[in-house]
């Protein structure tokens, strides 16, 4: 299954190392690091740490999500994807505003309002709230970390594949120095400090990728020129499934626009939001922000495929080089190291979000599941922190196969446990505790149980169909079947005050 992560994490990027290169990426670092002290002395409670105090503004949020959402994906696997499937990968992207209605209608303002009825700072508070049950809450709470620490060693293993392009100075301490300064500003200013390097790494991605935008279309002649040439050479690459079939092109639009409303990392950001009156504006916003974020990863590997087929340049040896190969060949230096900085800062924006709810997870989910609430949140969210960051590092080292295994678990396991529990749960009365729990336990164990045995080569799916699809559909059957079969039962209440905000 292709699943948003920056890059192939068995291969390495070419050499980046440069002085100008390098002298940017030092000065981004010195940003973040402005940033995160800056942070650290505005989060004073646990509620800072975890949900930034609940006073970000409307675009302070669209952009730190949207910048949360692609991680490196759109600058380097994006292009690489197109370059091999044509149109077809688009549709991982076309979801997209579908998703960004869906989420402001059906989770955002629930989640901003619940979060204040009733103090909420993580996801699965939001379950344990609507169907008045710990054990919802710590089983999905067990889920977002397991996918978390696994989400984050393949997303850390690629960002330590950027920075040893850029400084060569090697895999183990580029993973080690990365995180080392995403943990920085994160243990100290958590989420606060999350959202305002998001805001200026979602400002720089933008930056980067219409600049190198208008330089693709330069190099092409123009998209009427790169469009002929490439009919000519194979009318399916911008055919409407591009490479792909059209059982998996649709199965990519499913899994990713209907999983995306279960990502942790973008739908927790709704608790900080200061007013969710301008909520409405949400969609707008945000699709606009991906869509300018996206014309590289379109843009990029439209061009690359045009010039391979025109003989300019031979056949790229590694679709993910399509990216770098391009920047070092047709842009002039200086956009280039904005551009390889973008891709650093995207990849931080993400493990910062998972760092984030990993550590809620452990402070806060999982004792309240238990029954009791640990006496300092703040202090021990920041032990936890650093606690979850050691354990992805170590696992970032493993071989890339293995964490690449990782990252795909861990997009279907938050997909198939918290769409139903959490998307559906907050907008459906009918459904009650035992779907919730039997759902989320269906989607753990399900998404578990497939993705190891294809990583075993145990089994193959057939074309178009994947292991995120199918634990998702069982997922939702089991939510709708057994709440439907105990709908009469005392795990049907709905508190007064939860049922008020599902009404609003």
């Amino acid at each position: 299954m292709i699943v948003p992560m920056l890059l192939d994490v068995r291969s390495a990027l070419p050499p980046l190392t440069q002085p100008v290169i390098v002298s940017v990426a030092l000065v981004y670092f010195a940003v973040i690091a402005g940033i995160g002290v800056w942070a650290a002395r505005q989060t004073r409670s646990a509620s800072d740490f975890f949900v930034a105090g609940q006073g970000i503004g409307l675009w302070a949020l669209a952009i730190a999500a949207m910048a949360a959402t692609l991680s490196g994906f759109a600058f380097i696997g994006g292009p690489g994807l197109v370059y091999t499937l044509g149109v077809g990968a688009m549709f991982i992207v076309l979801p997209a505003t579908i998703t960004n209605s869906m989420t402001a209608w059906v989770l955002a303002k629930r989640m901003r309002l619940l979060g204040e009825v009733r103090g909420l700072v993580t996801v699965p508070d939001a379950i344990g709230a609507r169907f008045r049950s710990p054990a919802a809450q710590g089983l999905s709470g067990i889920a977002i970390l397991i996918a978390v620490i696994g989400y984050m060693a393949t997303n850390v293993l690629a960002l330590g594949l950027v920075i040893d392009a850029i400084f060569g100075i090697g895999l183990g301490p580029s993973i080690w120095i990365g995180m080392a300064i995403t943990l920085a500003y994160s243990a100290t200013g958590g989420i606060l400090a999350g959202i305002y390097t998001d805001l200026f790494q979602g400002f720089l991605m933008a930056l980067a990728s219409v600049l190198v935008f208008l330089y693709t279309l330069k190099a092409g002649g123009g998209m009427g020129a790169m469009s002929t040439t490439l009919v000519a050479a194979d009318p399916a690459f911008l055919g409407p499934w591009g490479k792909l079939t059209p059982l998996a092109a649709i199965s990519f639009f499913f899994v990713f626009g209907l999983g995306s409303l279960g990502q942790p990392h973008v739908v927790h950001k709704f608790y900080m939001l200061e007013d969710p009156r301008r909520l409405r504006w949400y969609p707008l916003l945000m699709t606009i922000a991906l869509v300018v974020t996206l014309l590289l990863f379109f843009g990029v590997g439209i061009v690359m495929k045009t010039l391979a087929v025109r003989g300019t340049i031979p056949p790229l040896g590694k679709p993910d080089d399509a990216t770098p190969a391009f920047l070092l060949g047709y842009t002039p230096l200086l956009l280039s190291a904005l551009v390889f900085a973008g891709v650093a800062s995207a990849i931080m924006s993400t493990v910062n979000s998972f760092m984030n709810i990993g550590a809620a997870a452990l402070t806060h989910d999982l004792p309240k599941a238990l029954g009791f609430r640990v006496a300092n949140e703040l202090r021990w969210g920041r032990i936890w922190t650093v606690a979850i960051s050691v354990a992805a590092a170590v696992l970032a080292q493993l071989s890339g196969t293995l964490v690449a295994f990782l990252g795909i678990f861990g997009w279907g396991l938050f997909a198939s446990t918290l769409v139903p529990a959490l998307a559906i749960g907050l907008n459906w009365q009918g459904a009650t505790r035992e779907g919730a729990v039997a759902s989320i336990a269906t989607g753990l164990a399900v998404t578990l149980a497939l993705e190891t045995l294809a990583f075993q080569k145990v089994f193959s799916f057939p074309a178009g169909v994947t292991a995120s699809a199918v634990s998702l559909v069982l997922a939702l059957l089991v939510f709708f079947a057994v709440s439907l079969a105990t709908r009469r039962g005392t795990g049907a209440a709905i508190d007064p005050d939860v049922r008020l905000v599902m009404e609003v």
